[in-house]
């Protein structure tokens, strides 16, 4: 048997071959088995300086058994000629694909075999030694993983007086594969944050282990070749500002794709930040023997994980010197960001001032130092906000009225950023006023669209908490008013619509309340609205009735409040009919509710004229006659028989929903004879 040494890989090596000859060998040849041998091959600085750089595409598909070749390459190739090659590759790597090929039951199992690292293969890794890596990686995963790991030997070892260059091009191919990773994105930020870590010089210790990220293989500790390019002048601190700057912006980019990347757990959206503090602040309203959202983020795996990346970034922000104050700017700029096509590379930039941060990523990282003082009592330097006007600016920004509606258009991290903000500004009775009426009403379209339409139900609760918190700020009881009455017109919602009634009905019980308690001994004077004194000299107040404490508001409100339903509830087919009425129910439900409490309030009929607003608007012939044969015709096709029935609807459902409409038809019925009888 021949031996090893004369294997033609070794005994051609050059001189005996030149460089491209021998390059041609080793692609003609190449296969798992003989990695070993190449390693040790590579070893010759002058031999992989010459050839390294063509053989990263062709030890790439070998991953993981190439690593340790890869990063022989990464010591001693050219490391111009190699970071080129590598970026180059970064942007090739296709994550879609090998989404596609796999199934949720192989993403399960791959996590798990992931999980398992055996005391051989430990072993064997701190010793350099190609084991045989069971990790159930995908490839791609495992390539980015071994590139970036490639980027962090190389960035150092380029000694040029620009190397910002060189940088702006890495990170923009980063970011460009990292942005595709889709639903790999968790499995790729540690190899990120790591990457950040070394080209930063931190010390930070990197993050612990967890069953669902891969393990990225750390620089060897035999030294690296010099750079055999380097310039005689070292970088100026401009260009040392330059490549921080770099850091801080791709930072923010990172934090972007990865908080944007984070599916609902269990409704918990992203970081579930507005949840945090709203169950810190207010304990009182958390549900009894029911796991708290906190302890959830501190005992969940995959929750834990979230909170571990996104603490590890941010603390990486701290290190690069990235200001509150910067991050500030960023996010009430009401400059578009702008947008580059992910295949396209920008050209390098002058300065540090031409580098923008990622707007989205700015606010994340804004929300988590302003979060963190409330959740962990970590002091910070980022300013408060007030809902008027850095709020408004900062929702405008980034969702505005115009996609407010739009169900799904943002993601949940950004709307959990944005309300996260809103609530600690209110919760700190941080309201400011807004300039004008329009830019109050502005606010509100877009936080109560927010509350009808974002798929994540602790979002819309969140948004209508929000919403009603600062409807109730305004001074001004004909701009509330105003803003409801616009709503029960305009919005095509219904279960917006019911929110805006349940508005007018509190505020017609508050600004009624003398009234309603016969005990103050003030009947026949009106309690005026807190937010509606005026003062008239040093010595007396005139008291101004609130708007809804007179008949004005209800005489307002009262067309849109009960709609003329006698075309409204027929369609092109009852089946169509019933499915819209499905959909205004809640609406009904609230209005009736509400008109049962200014019926049975004998102290309102008078002040607001329950009898003129029954009479005016007909509301008997219009709205509760046209409700109730709605209701019968309905009952009889979801009945046996029936054509609902027939066509597969919720019978058990349906049925009760229009039973409760009955019950509380028959309710306001009672009602409005006692009001004729007075």
């Amino acid at each position: 048997m021949a031996s090893q040494d004369e294997h033609p890989l070794l005994a051609g090596r050059p001189p005996v071959m030149d460089h491209l000859t021998y390059l041609t060998l080793i692609e003609h040849n190449l296969t798992p088995e003989l990695l070993p041998m190449l390693h040790t091959v590579l070893q010759d600085a002058e031999l992989t300086a010459n050839i390294g750089w063509d053989l990263v595409i062709l030890f790439l598909p070998l991953l993981p058994a190439s690593d340790m070749c890869l990063q022989d390459i990464a010591r001693l190739g050219n490391p111009r000629e190699v970071c080129l090659k590598v970026t180059e590759a970064l942007r090739l790597l296709d994550f879609e694909s090998q989404q596609e090929e796999e199934d949720d039951d192989e993403a399960l199992a791959r996590a798990a075999d992931n999980a398992v690292l055996t005391d051989d293969e430990s072993v064997a890794s701190k010793q350099g030694e190609f084991a045989p890596n069971r990790s159930k990686a995908p490839l791609p995963v495992l390539q980015f993983n071994a590139l970036l790991s490639m980027l962090a030997i190389l960035h150092p070892r380029i000694k040029t007086k620009y190397p910002s260059r060189f940088l702006s091009t890495s990170l923009q191919a980063v970011l460009s594969s990292y942005g595709e990773a889709g639903a790999y994105t968790s499995d790729l930020t540690p190899a990120v944050t790591q990457f950040i870590k070394t080209l930063s010089g931190t010390k930070r210790p990197h993050l612990p282990p967890r069953t669902s990220s891969f393990s990225v293989a750390s620089p060897p500790a035999t030294e690296s070749a010099p750079d055999p390019e380097a310039a005689l002048e070292e970088a100026t601190p401009e260009e040392d500002e330059l490549q921080k700057r770099l850091l801080q912006s791709f930072l923010t980019h990172i934090l972007e794709y990865y908080l944007d990347s984070l599916s609902s757990d269990g409704d918990l959206p992203a970081l579930a930040v507005t949840s945090r503090v709203h169950e810190k602040l207010h304990p009182e309203r958390t549900i009894p023997n029911k796991k708290s959202i906190a302890d959830r983020f501190n005992e969940e795996e995959p929750l834990v994980a979230r909170i571990g990346i996104v603490g590890q970034l941010a603390a990486l922000a701290v290190d690069l010197e990235l200001s509150s104050d910067d991050l500030y700017k960023t996010i009430i700029d009401p400059t578009p960001e702008a947008k580059s096509l992910s295949n396209e590379e920008d050209d390098p930039p002058a300065s540090a001032s031409d580098i923008p941060l990622s707007k989205t990523g700015a606010l994340y990282l804004y929300t988590k130092r302003k979060v963190g003082e409330t959740l962990y009592d970590q002091p910070s330097d980022a300013r408060d906000m007030s809902i008027f006007p850095d709020h408004a600016t900062v929702l405008q920004n980034y969702v505005g009225v115009e996609s407010a509606g739009d169900s799904g258009f943002h993601s949940d991290a950004l709307i959990d950023s944005i309300l996260a903000l809103g609530v600690l500004a209110v919760e700190k009775n941080e309201v400011g006023e807004p300039k004008e009426d329009d830019e109050f009403v502005r606010y509100l379209q877009t936080t109560s669209l927010l509350s009808a339409n974002n798929p994540s139900p602790t979002l819309r609760y969140h948004a209508h908490y929000l919403t009603s918190t600062v409807l109730r700020s305004q001074p001004s009881d004909v701009v509330r008013l105003s803003f409801i009455r616009d709503t029960l017109e305009h919005c095509p919602y219904e279960n917006l619509k019911a929110v805006a009634v349940g508005w007018l009905k509190g505020e017609t019980v508050e600004a009624n309340m003398s009234a309603l308690q016969p005990s103050s001994g003030s009947s026949g004077h009106l309690h005026s609205h807190s937010r509606n004194v005026s003062t008239s000299s040093a010595v007396s107040e005139v008291v101004t009735p609130s708007i809804f404490a007179t008949p004005v508001a209800l005489a307002t409100t009262a067309p849109f409040l009960f709609p003329d339903l006698s075309y409204d509830l027929t369609g092109p087919s009852l089946s169509e009919a019933w499915t819209k009425f499905k959909l205004d129910l809640a609406f009904y439900l609230a209005t009736l509710n509400f008109y049962i409490l200014l019926l049975t309030a004998q102290p309102l009929h008078k002040q607001l004229d329950v009898q003129g607003l029954h009479e005016g608007n007909d509301v008997g012939g219009s709205f509760l006659h046209p409700l109730r044969q709605a209701a019968q015709t309905f009952k009889k096709a979801l009945g046996e028989g029936g054509e609902l029935a027939a066509e597969g609807e919720d019978v058990e459902r349906g049925l009760a929903e229009l039973s409760l409409l009955e019950h509380v038809l028959d309710r306001v019925e009672e009602g409005v004879k006692a009001l004729n009888a007075a």
